[in-house]
């Protein structure tokens, strides 16, 4: 036999037992990884993360996401205020908001024309938003989390229609002529409108619906 055969025999054999030692090593560590794993999985879940309904966080990201429904529902009464017909009657962009803040001021709330006072009923009306859009949010999460998109927007539909209706004709009719002798509100939004807005804010709740998920911690399965 050759040197240079006998030189290539003892290289496979090297090869061979480097193989076997690694094969072994990676066969401890597998052992090794099965064991953590079981321990991981036996064990409760890490402080501070919840394995059931997260109410608080639901109600947190709810409250922001509202901010978006208000933003689209507003922008939708500002852009359909301009497309209407033309009338005698002045159009101004913030009718609506003109016509909620009859609520805390009466009925000189509806000259007010510029200024700070309709930013502040733009503010209220986005803050009125991220209030209701907790609620729907909570609604959302609890309610039609296995649901799929379609199901959702019908569910969402009724939903807001019903918001529109206890909130218009259930509370508004009454309380704002008790406490304002007057029923701006109900009287000069048309039904058509205010159940358009509840709608698109309820729309957009559903859109944005994704973005306030929270995923429960749930430890990795264990692999044989």
């Amino acid at each position: 036999m050759t040197h240079e055969k006998r030189r290539w025999i003892a290289d496979l054999d090297g090869d061979a037992e480097q193989r076997r030692q690694i094969e072994t090593e990676l066969a401890e560590l597998k052992e090794r990884a099965g064991v953590l794993e079981r321990e991981l999985a036996a064990m409760a879940p890490p402080s501070g993360r919840f394995t059931g309904y997260y109410t608080a966080y639901f109600a947190t990201t709810g409250f922001m996401l509202g901010m978006f429904g208000a933003c689209t529902s507003l922008l939708f009464n500002i852009v359909g205020v301009l497309l209407l017909p033309a009338t005698d009657e002045p159009r101004h962009p913030l009718r609506l908001i003109q016509v909620y803040l009859t609520f805390p001021l009466g009925e000189r709330a509806l000259h007010i024309d510029g200024g700070l006072a309709l930013a502040v009923g733009c503010c209220l009306y986005l803050a009125t938003g991220m209030i209701l859009g907790m609620f729907f949010h909570l609604f959302l999460t609890r309610y039609t989390a296995s649901a799929g998109f379609v199901k959702r927007m019908l569910i969402v539909t009724a939903l807001s229609l019903a918001v529109w209706l206890v909130n218009f004709y259930g509370i508004l009719s009454w309380l704002q002529p008790l406490l304002f002798h007057g029923r701006w509100i109900v009287d000069m939004i048309p039904p058509w409108v205010a159940a358009a807005t509840h709608l698109v804010f309820g729309w957009t709740m559903v859109l944005v619906y994704p973005w306030g998920l929270y995923v429960p911690y749930q430890a990795e399965p264990v692999k044989e």
